[in-house]
């Protein structure tokens, strides 16, 4: 049966990735195709870029396709930023891939009978295929409710997108605010947040649209559906990537997808606060940084004992 969504399919210089999504594209059979792709940086990129958009020509099923490509390189950030803007004036909602998000056969459908279910539900703004929970399986249902709307294979409405920052006009608000502090749960968590969207802000860096998509989601007090079986397998994490140019623990544990099966619903509506505390943990480095600063502690501790036996002073 083919999918009933629009699917975006965002592309760039990889034609052999973008070969292996369109081929679970392809299985799919979206009744309507989106495709975005920048523009080359060199005359290299420019004939890898001809053959990325070439793959795409091959539709052999019934489907309207819609292309937004652009000439010049416009960076990751506003290339796919503006690119979904441009979706969300065709549709109203939509399954979005990037070249080297491959997903399995069920993410279609999973995506599907979940943008039905919360279409008006303004509580969620985005549905995910990431798992990034080890095997701990979160709730009594195929799926639970977090903070972090995780992209490596994604849908969401027109609804929730025209919400997005595309300037983050709205930090200094959220910063000066101290906004952050009352939705997450860990003082390091809003810390190493805070840190990236000033960054982002003042800086520009890194050139990425999803953390403004992630401040997007908590400004507006929105919730992520995460399935409790992975979806997507991101491959892209190589050399030439824009962004996942080494392999991590993270790229390593999400290579292996399952089918969820038939969706159960979870029996309530609530943020999992143990599974982002997990995600925080493991995804973005918050044990690493609670163990560095553990040392930290110890090394400190250890440099006061020498200088008080120096001084002949009593340790406490």
């Amino acid at each position: 049966m083919s999918c009933t969504t629009p699917v975006v399919f965002i592309i760039f210089r990889r034609p052999d990735l973008t070969r292996q999504v369109f081929e679970a594209i392809r299985q799919a059979q979206p009744g309507k195709l989106l495709i975005i792709a920048d523009g080359p940086r060199n005359p290299d990129e420019a004939v890898l870029c001809r053959e990325a958009q070439a793959v795409t020509e091959q539709v052999d099923w019934p489907c309207e396709v819609l292309r937004n490509y652009s000439d010049v390189n416009m960076g990751a950030r506003r290339r796919i930023s503006k690119g979904l803007d441009w979706v969300f004036e065709q549709v109203d909602e939509a399954i979005i891939l990037e070249d080297d998000c491959l997903p399995h056969p069920s993410f279609f459908d999973y995506c599907t009978e979940l943008l039905a279910r919360y279409r008006d539900d303004n509580r969620i703004f985005c549905i995910s295929g990431d798992n990034f929970q080890r095997g701990r399986r979160r709730g009594d249902g195929s799926y639970y409710f977090s903070n972090y709307p995780h992209t490596w294979g994604w849908a969401t409405w027109r609804r929730a997108w025209c919400q997005y920052d595309h300037e983050m006009t709205g930090w200094p608000a959220l910063r000066d605010g101290r906004y952050l502090e009352g939705l997450l749960d860990d003082p390091l968590e809003v810390k190493y947040w805070r840190t990236v969207f000033e960054t982002l802000y003042t800086l520009g860096r890194p050139d990425a649209w999803d953390y403004i998509w992630i401040m997007t989601c908590w400004k507006n007090h929105a919730l992520t559906v995460l399935p409790n079986v992975n979806l997507v397998s991101n491959v892209g994490f190589r050399n030439d990537a824009t962004n996942t140019k080494s392999k991590s623990g993270t790229s390593e544990n999400i290579r292996m997808t399952a089918d969820i099966g038939l969706i159960r619903h979870p029996s309530v509506l609530t943020r999992d606060v143990d599974a982002d505390r997990y995600t925080f943990d493991h995804v973005f480095g918050g044990a690493g940084m609670r163990n560095a600063l553990r040392w930290q502690y110890r090394f400190r501790r250890r440099l006061w004992i020498v200088k008080q036996k120096l001084l002949n002073r009593p340790v406490k």
